[in-house]
C-alpha cells in the first residue's frame, strides 16, 4: 500500500489533472472551430472549450475574458467600433 502512494504522489496528480483538461479542452475547442464551417453552434462550444482551458491555462482566462466581452456587446446591441460624433 505504501508504494500505491509513492507513486502517486502529489505532483504526478497535478500533471495528469493537467494532461486530461489540456486534451479535453483543446478537443472542445478544436471541435468549435470546426463548427464555424461546419453547421453547428460554435458561439457556444468555443467559450466552453476555453473554460475548461482556462482551468489550467492563464492565456486562456485571458480569451475568455475578451470572447465573453465581444459576446455581451453583441447582446447589448453595442458596436466594437468607436462611436460617431454626432455634434458635426
Amino acid at each position: 500500500m505504501k508504494r500505491l502512494f509513492s507513486v502517486w504522489n502529489l505532483e504526478n496528480i497535478k500533471i495528469v489533472k493537467r494532461v486530461i483538461v489540456s486534451v479535453v479542452g483543446a478537443t472542445v475547442l478544436l471541435i468549435g472551430v470546426a463548427f464555424l464551417i461546419l453547421p453547428g453552434p460554435a458561439f457556444i462550444v468555443i467559450p466552453v472549450g476555453l473554460a475548461i482551458l482556462a482551468t489550467e491555462y492563464a492565456w486562456a482566462r485571458r480569451w475568455l475574458k475578451k470572447v465573453r466581452r465581444m459576446a455581451s456587446d453583441v447582446v447589448g446591441g453595442r458596436s466594437r467600433t468607436a462611436p460617431e460624433d454626432s455634434a458635426v
